[in-house]
């Protein structure tokens, strides 16, 4: 049930279709004072080789519905996947998601992580967030500003991590507006185009992630990966120099707002003496993108793990600390 196809299993599984069903699951575990972990698309996840000690909730709530009296605003079940809403919305002319097609995994997932890709996050679309307090039973809806939302980051994966389950997403998307082509490789795309309309952006980003095996394709080796394992890093100005002079060069930088800048992961781990296809035993950089770990075949967390501390080993001699960015079960 994850991409990667790595770890062993859970002790108990469940799938909750409606929101009673959550509850009463949440229930019986917590009667049970049993651990429990909620399971999306399974895109973004390592699990553990020993499995799970406890009880995982696979929500599979459906339904995606658009507000009678607004139409740019849509209810999402937390259990629809992600690509096939971004579809919906791009063929119905609603701007705010086309740039994020071909991200593997569930709607209620991509809040937790607040998933972007190619200058969009789904943050700058959310408006609510529909979800389960762990601690009190309580169903209640956060506002996008309660969600604490920042790069890669929200209160779901931090101060709040393990308290939500998020049953329901609502995204205010733009009826008629223009695609959002702002990131380097779009822009290299459309560079003789004024204003390509939704549906070829999105196109055009499931194509560019296909070259860099970041979609999931029935047969793609390249495609037992998590995406990205690494979460590019943010550095200020003073950071930024010394690792310039350290490399004897400048990196390419993105701004990030705060007299931050973002620096490319893949970049860092290619500079580190990385390059795609590397191989660590049955755990191997993409062939396609440096930023992907691939299970090769009967692969074990623990290896996968041995790979990824290599690496972030190797960058943080460059000056620069990676983090990885799939989540982390049964460890």
């Amino acid at each position: 049930m994850t991409t990667l196809g790595i770890g062993g299993p859970a002790q108990f599984y469940a799938e909750a279709t409606s929101e009673d069903e959550i509850e009463a699951a949440v229930r019986w575990a917590g009667g049970r004072a049993m651990p429990l972990f909620v399971l999306g698309g399974g895109s973004n996840l390592l699990v553990a080789d020993g499995g799970f000690d406890g009880l995982v909730i696979r929500v599979g709530l459906k339904g995606v519905a658009q507000a009678e009296t607004d139409e740019g605003l849509f209810h999402v079940s937390a259990g629809e996947d992600w690509d096939g809403f971004v579809q919906r919305a791009v063929e119905g002319g609603f701007a705010g998601v086309e740039c994020l097609a071909g991200i593997p995994g569930t709607v209620g997932g991509t809040p937790v992580q607040n998933v972007g890709a190619y200058g969009q996050e789904v943050a700058e679309t959310i408006e609510r967030v529909r979800v389960l307090d762990l601690e009190t039973l309580e169903f209640r809806e956060m506002s996008r500003e309660e969600c604490g939302f920042s790069y890669r980051s929200s209160l779901f994966n931090t101060v709040g991590r393990g308290r939500y389950l998020v049953t329901r997403v609502d995204f205010r998307l733009c009826p008629g507006g223009r695609a959002k082509v702002a990131y380097g490789d779009l822009q290299k795309e459309f560079g003789g185009v004024d204003e390509p309309d939704l549906a070829t952006v999105a196109s055009t980003v499931r194509r560019i992630r296909r070259s860099k095996g970041m979609l999931l394709v029935e047969g793609d080796a390249d495609c037992r990966s998590a995406g990205s394992f690494f979460k590019n890093p943010l550095v200020n100005q003073e950071q930024l120099e010394g690792i310039s002079n350290r490399l004897g060069l400048r990196p390419p930088v993105y701004p990030a707002g705060d007299g931050m800048v973002k620096l490319p992961a893949a970049w860092l781990i290619e500079r580190a003496g990385f390059s795609k296809g590397f191989r660590l035993g049955r755990v191997g950089i993409s062939s396609r993108h440096t930023l992907a770990l691939v299970n090769l075949g009967g692969a074990t967390a623990v290896e996968m793990l041995a790979m990824r501390d290599l690496i972030v080993e190797r960058v943080e001699a460059l000056g620069v600390h990676l983090e990885m960015e799939p989540v982390l079960l049964g460890f």
